[in-house]
């Protein structure tokens, strides 16, 4: 894996700094389960710094999945209205942002996508949908960010969603389970919520809330004591204005307190506020021109001259995206 010299602090995938970069390619082929054939799959293949930065994240040391970032079979039980198993390795439930671009309102990754959850699962998901309201999702899984596990424990998850109305859904994800290598002692625990609102046809906005509560493995091993265990936990904030077809404008806002610098390496209160323009042709080819303010109550942003550090960081980019797809409408 090639090395990521990361300027943009807190960054995870627009990482370069006064550069023209090509972040991702990526390409999925999907046959999903139906009642007529019950067996299905879906594998998108990637490739650029974005995988090598996700696949960076892997604690069980296998760089051999780092160009594919979801492959799983599927099959359809014929229970109720159907319990569909996928297995295999697949993207998290958590938080309200993704890997891919174009599936978000924002061009860069909010701190919570960032810092607070994971990118992908290795293991079994069952998913069930309990009416046209509630849909119930159950995971076993190697871990946090694990192709190939780290230890011998495993990672249970659930995932509900509610949809009380055609405007209004409400989606809380819990995952729990040892990540420290070679030992099953000490658990991660993640809460995390997404409600995402559509005021009208051309508003819409979203809300995230994470709370991770972590033994690390100097934890397990002391039986806590001193910083142990530790946590951290976000907010964010969306609002996307559809002005017309082809232009969007999105804010957004963010507070991220990493208490023992577990996920950042300091100790810090960070809040970052972005503003998206979004130009979008009906063909595919989408423009978005973002800046971006990341605020931190201590110096930890690197200075434009590499002299120091400082508490705030501003940037300005330009995005393109193109997308395309060959379903049938």
């Amino acid at each position: 894996m090639g090395e990521v010299k990361i300027f943009n602090c807190l960054r995870n995938f627009d990482v370069t700094h006064n550069s023209f970069s090509l972040n991702l390619a990526e390409i999925a082929f999907e046959k999903k389960p139906t009642d007529m054939s019950r067996g299905g799959y879906r594998i998108d293949l990637n490739y650029g710094p974005t995988a090598n930065i996700v696949a960076g994240f892997e604690p069980g040391g296998t760089p051999i999945f780092s160009n594919i970032q979801q492959a799983y079979v599927s099959y359809l039980a014929p229970a109720g209205k159907g319990l569909q198993f996928d297995f295999g390795k697949f993207v998290t439930p958590a938080g309200n942002e993704v890997i891919e671009t174009k599936d978000n309102w924002n061009y860069s990754r909010s701190l919570l996508f960032a810092l607070a959850i994971p990118y992908y699962h290795m293991g079994i998901r069952a998913a069930y949908a309990v009416n046209d309201k509630v849909s119930l999702t159950g995971f076993l899984v190697n871990g946090w960010n694990n192709a190939t596990d780290n230890n011998t424990g495993k990672t249970l998850g659930i995932s509900a969603s509610y949809k009380p109305s055609g405007a209004l859904t409400l989606v809380e994800n819990y995952l729990g389970g040892p990540e420290n290598t070679d030992t099953n002692a000490g658990w991660r625990h993640l809460s995390d919520t997404v409600v995402t609102y559509t005021v009208n046809k051309e508003t819409s906005v979203a809300f995230n809330y994470d709370y991770v509560h972590d033994s690390p493995a100097v934890c397990a091993a002391q039986g806590g004591g001193g910083t142990c265990p530790v946590s951290w936990q976000g907010v964010a904030g969306y609002v996307k204005y559809q002005a017309n077809p082809v232009f969007a404008v999105i804010p957004r806002y963010e507070w991220f307190k990493d208490s023992e610098g577990f996920t950042t390496g300091t100790a810090q209160t960070v809040q970052e506020f972005t503003l998206t323009a979004e130009l979008k042709h009906k063909d595919g080819v989408m423009m978005r021109i973002e800046y971006r303010g990341d605020y931190s109550d201590t110096p930890y942003f690197i200075k434009k001259d590499q002299t120091g550090l400082v508490k705030t960081q501003n940037t300005l980019m330009i995005g393109f995206v193109y997308s395309f797809s060959t379903k049938s409408p």
